[in-house]
C-alpha cells in the first residue's frame, strides 16, 4: 500500500487550494468591475449623444388625466430632486405615451418617468430591456395597449422600434419576465390591477419584439 501523505504534503495542498480560490475570486471581481466600467462608459457616451440632439421634446409636463391625485403630487415633488442618467425615451403613440427612461427604477425615478429594472439590459444593449413604471402614473395607459402597437425607443445606438406581441398578468413572485433573452425585446412592467386601492397584488406585463427593419435608424 502507498504511504499516506505526510503533514507537509497536506499543508501544501491546503495552501494551493486556498491560493486557487483567491485567484478565482479575484478574477470574478475584476470581471464585475470591468463590466461596470464598460456600462459607465456607455452612459457617458449616451449623455454626449443627448447633448448632441437627443430628442426629449414632449417629455416635459405629462398628461395626468388618468393619474391618481397622489401620484400627481409625487411627480411635482420629484421635479426638485436630482435624478440618475437618462438612458432613453420610450414612446407608444397609440396611447399617447412619451416618457424618459432612467438608469434605475426607484420609486422617485418612476414618479418622474420610467426606469430600467436593475440587472436587465439598457436600451442600447441587446437582450431583455426591462422598463418599469407606476400603474397610477405614466404606465396607467398600458391598459389600452394592444397587440401590434408600435413601441419606439430612442437609444445611444439610434432609434429602435418594437411591436407589441403579448400582454399578460403575472404573480409578483414570477421572475421569468426578468430573465435575459437571446433576442432583443422590450418588457414593460407595472403593478396590477390599475385601479386597485393599496398595494396591487399582481404585475401587468407588456412584451414587444424588435422590428429589425428599423434598427439603428438615426
Amino acid at each position: 500500500m502507498p504511504d499516506n501523505p505526510g503533514p507537509f504534503a497536506l499543508r501544501c495542498g491546503e495552501i494551493l487550494s486556498y491560493a486557487a480560490g483567491v485567484l478565482l475570486l479575484g478574477f470574478f471581481l475584476v470581471q464585475i468591475a470591468w463590466g461596470e466600467i464598460e456600462r459607465q462608459v456607455d452612459i457617458a457616451q449616451f449623455e454626449d449623444a443627448q447633448a448632441a440632439g437627443f430628442d426629449l421634446s414632449g417629455t416635459g409636463e405629462p398628461d395626468t388625466s388618468l393619474w391618481a391625485p397622489g401620484r400627481i403630487d409625487d411627480y411635482r415633488a420629484s421635479l426638485t430632486e436630482e435624478m440618475p442618467e437618462i438612458l432613453g425615451v420610450l414612446e407608444i403613440d397609440s396611447v399617447g405615451l412619451k416618457v424618459p427612461v432612467y438608469a434605475t427604477a426607484t420609486d422617485l425615478v418612476m414618479d418622474r418617468g420610467a426606469g430600467i429594472i436593475d440587472g436587465m439590459a439598457y436600451p442600447h444593449e441587446p437582450g431583455n430591456i426591462g422598463i418599469s413604471g407606476h400603474r397610477d402614473g405614466y404606465f396607467r395607459v398600458l391598459k389600452d395597449v394592444k397587440v401590434g402597437d408600435e413601441i419606439t425607443l430612442q437609444t445611444l445606438d439610434g432609434v429602435k422600434r418594437f411591436r407589441v406581441s403579448n400582454m399578460r398578468v403575472v404573480e409578483i413572485s414570477n421572475r421569468d419576465v426578468l430573465q435575459d433573452t437571446d433576442e432583443t425585446q422590450v418588457t414593460l412592467i407595472t403593478c396590477y390591477p390599475f385601479y386597485f386601492v393599496g398595494h396591487a397584488p399582481k404585475r401587468y406585463i407588456v412584451t414587444a419584439s424588435l422590428d429589425t427593419t428599423y434598427v439603428n435608424r438615426k
